[in-house]
């Protein structure tokens, strides 16, 4: 069954697209779960059928990661903001700085919690170049026993995504990967812990996801209070408060889908296709200037100028009028930006690349 709706192209940075099928399945069980006579809205998080759907959720992203048994998946809240916080209150306690690697808004914005817990060295920023690009190898300058090295893997705002992850040594590797988790594969095994905000290609609004190593919970002190230790989160299974029980549920929805669609490696080879096709057209001819360096393009957030801030508001205005929605780009550094999540569909990729060939013939 699929929804027999008008819908929008949805460009949005999030809360993001969602699959057409998971909102169908959603829609279904809205009032009652299938055999449970409650909704997903109503039903206890202490019930079997809860632990069912949490359970499972949790199976198929370490089904699609691969990730090792020596990791612990936790759903929590907060979003990735509060990770910011909560990362350096649990990992930065070795009496050693912690090394931040900025290529972007959210990377700052890490750093700046950071600093309010421990030492912080900033190893690497790409920021005099207007965060276009990920820094060098050679430009990183680590500290020496870092408690934790941090980077996030895509910027949302400037469009910059990092293809491999940074050489640290030794250094235990933390990731925020809010905006392209499971848009293509990931060796959790390199990191220390990584997490995401679901409302990109997760899930929606309401509920993070952290996957953190065993030995990264011997950290946390033990006068941390006890909302804010992963140790207690990964003790009682994400069940130490109510959890956001609609959220987890729709998550694992939107993993089986991942599952029916190939896995991790076709979403990555869908989301290569759907943003070749885009930045092609963006350096077709020169009148639409991308942000990124070539290199360092996000297959997630697609960032690019106009001539002029007058046209990229009526490039808005008129992609709105004719059914694209969200592509205004952030407030803080203006011109365009189109989001195109794994749930993105790609006529609406095709549908804005000619749009934006009609644009330029009439105001070029």
């Amino acid at each position: 069954m699929t929804t027999d709706v008008t819908r929008l192209f949805n460009f949005s940075a999030g809360p993001a697209v969602l699959p057409l099928e998971v909102l169908d399945e959603v829609q279904r069980d809205m009032i009652a779960l299938p055999g449970v006579g409650m909704s997903i809205l109503e039903i206890s998080h202490r019930s079997k059928t809860f632990e069912s759907i949490i359970g499972q959720t949790e199976a198929d992203i370490r089904l699609l990661a691969a990730v090792p048994d020596n990791y612990h998946v936790l759903f929590l809240q907060g979003g990735a903001s509060l990770q910011f916080s909560m990362v350096p209150m649990n990992l930065l306690t070795t009496g050693t700085p912690a090394d931040y690697v900025l290529t972007g808004s959210w990377g700052q914005k890490a750093v700046k919690e950071a600093k309010r817990v421990g030492p912080v060295n900033v190893a690497a920023t790409t920021e005099a170049d207007g965060f276009s690009r990920v820094p060098a190898s050679g430009e990183m300058k680590l500290s020496a026993g870092a408690a934790y090295v941090h980077f996030t893997s895509n910027e949302t705002i400037q469009g910059v995504q990092w293809k491999a992850e940074p050489e640290v040594g030794g250094a235990p590797l933390v990731c925020d990967t809010s905006s392209d988790m499971f848009s293509r594969p990931i060796d959790v095994s390199k990191y220390a812990l990584v997490y995401a905000g679901a409302q990109k290609n997760l899930g929606p609004a309401g509920v993070t996801i952290v996957i953190v190593r065993d030995d990264m919970l011997k950290r946390s002190p033990d006068n941390l209070a006890t909302m804010l230790n992963y140790g207690t989160h990964a003790k009682e299974k994400s069940l130490y408060n109510t959890p956001p029980a609609f959220a987890v549920y729709v998550v694992g929805l939107v993993m089986k889908w991942i599952r029916a669609n190939g896995g991790l490696s076709a979403m990555a080879a869908m989301n290569d296709r759907k943003s070749a096709k885009l930045y092609a057209e963006i350096d077709r001819t020169g009148f639409y200037r991308g942000h990124a360096r070539s290199d360092c393009r996000s297959t997630m957030n697609v960032t690019f100028r106009l001539p002029s801030e007058d046209l990229e508001k009526e490039f808005v205005k008129q992609a709105t009028a004719a059914g694209m929605d969200g592509l205004k780009g952030h407030r803080s550094v203006g011109g365009i930006r189109a989001s195109i999540y794994n749930a993105f569909p790609e006529a609406g990729i095709d549908a804005l690349v000619s749009f934006m060939r009609e644009f330029e013939a009439r105001r070029g």
